[in-house]
């Protein structure tokens, strides 16, 4: 990875989904836009608050995929990602930094 570059693979898939009252939300239903999670698989050198098996939460409309060894991922820039979950956090905290 170079620079400030994130490589990310995305958590679940596109499809259909459940709502918490468990209604089933079909992949083609129609939604205003939506932030996806994924895994950091690897970073670039000048990425300062994303280690490597950090989820981050980024838009999935300002994505480049690459196929690497038949699986997917998604490239993005450090600055495009929203927000990192991370376990390092202090113990008191959400785990999340925004």
């Amino acid at each position: 990875m170079l620079h400030d570059r994130v490589l990310v693979r995305q958590d679940g898939g596109e499809g259909e989904r459940r709502s918490t009252a468990g209604i089933v939300i079909p992949a083609t239903a129609s939604m205003g836009r939506r932030l996806s999670w994924a895994t950091a698989v690897g970073v670039g050198p000048n990425v300062r608050s994303i280690v490597v098996g950090d989820r981050v939460l980024f838009d999935p409309d300002d994505r480049s995929e690459v196929e690497l060894h038949g699986k997917e991922y998604v490239l993005l820039r450090e600055r495009d990602v929203h927000a990192v979950a991370a376990t390092r956090v202090d113990p008191d905290g959400t785990g999340l930094y925004l």
